[in-house]
């Protein structure tokens, strides 16, 4: 009889503990479901509001060339920047944000590349206590104060060395120069540090100095990371509104040379937009603008792709 009774009980504890059990499978994988869900509502609500924004300004930016029937070679090529007159050639516009991407990418990628090696190869320790702060305190400050430090510093500078107004694609350069700086220098800071060590022990074993370990092992090895973040930097600064639009001189021309008063897609948007009327042709022209600035930044983004994908071969191989 006792041990019927002890039977009895192992087999309600036995299944007491199949019970817990499976009450903590089903509730775990309810949690485990609950998460999915939410992970796959808000990746689905990011998908929605990029795809809206897609076809939001695709739609305003082709009324220009469906409903105002305006030729698209006539509105990339063409130099007069009149709406209000029927004129809408985009070409001085596209001239210039292309003139100060370029040149701000030109002088910021030395300056970045030579602050990065000092960081992570020459002085590590003291680079990065030293360096990183002033990076950290570059990427905080807001465009509207580097557009006033231009407006009171830069363009006074030019205009007292070159003549002029002061105003044109060079002070939007240095201007757009120190706001890609932090950029480019922390991406290229962790694609000089992603470099495997035994490259630079090798190359140190068999005799190469370590500028020559540096210039032909290290750089070599992190050029893809390198061009990735001058990419980057391209597309922060080709996408720049308010303080190229303060130093740049706002003026719908082509460019003559670098001292002369331009105009970027950014600062032609950011000016007329307020004083047109939806559905107008100036103001079709002006979300034209943005659907130009919105390609310029899908082609960014595939080229850094490609780069990456380019620079992952080169490593495995």
């Amino acid at each position: 009889m006792e041990q019927t009774n002890f039977q009895l009980k192992q087999q309600k504890t036995q299944s007491n503990d199949w019970s817990a059990r499976l009450h903590h499978a089903t509730r775990a994988t309810r949690e485990d479901w609950l998460g999915k869900s939410i992970s796959y509502l808000c990746i689905g609500v990011i998908i929605l509001v990029v795809a809206s924004m897609l076809w939001f300004i695709t739609s305003k930016g082709i009324a220009t060339f469906t409903q105002n029937h305006v030729s698209l070679g006539k509105f990339l090529t063409g130099t007069n920047w009149a709406p209000d007159q029927g004129k809408i050639g985009a070409l001085p516009m596209i001239v210039g944000s292309f003139a100060v991407t370029f040149a701000a990418a030109i002088v910021a990628t030395p300056f970045a590349v030579g602050t990065a090696i000092f960081m992570t190869e020459i002085s590590p320790n003291k680079g990065r206590k030293l360096l990183q702060p002033v990076i950290e305190l570059l990427v905080g400050i807001p465009s509207v104060v580097y557009g006033f430090i231009g407006l009171a510093v830069v363009v006074p500078f030019m205009r007292s060395i070159v003549g002029g107004s002061g105003f044109g694609i060079i002070s939007a350069t240095f201007v757009l120069f120190v706001m890609v700086l932090p950029t480019i220098t922390s991406m290229t800071v962790d694609s000089l540090r992603a470099v495997p060590r035994h490259f630079k022990e090798a190359s140190l074993a068999l005799g190469a100095t370590r500028w020559q370990t540096v210039s032909r092992v290290i750089l070599r090895s992190a050029t893809p990371g390198i061009l990735t973040a001058v990419i980057f930097g391209m597309a922060r600064a080709f996408g720049e509104a308010l303080a190229v639009q303060m130093v740049i001189g706002n003026a719908a021309i082509m460019p003559k040379n670098l001292i002369s008063p331009a105009s970027t897609l950014t600062s032609q948007l950011t000016t007329g937009i307020g004083d047109t009327i939806d559905g107008t042709l100036p103001n079709n022209a002006l979300w034209s603008l943005a659907l130009i600035l919105l390609l310029m930044s899908l082609f960014f983004n595939a080229l850094v792709r490609v780069i990456a994908k380019r620079g992952q071969l080169k490593h495995e191989r």
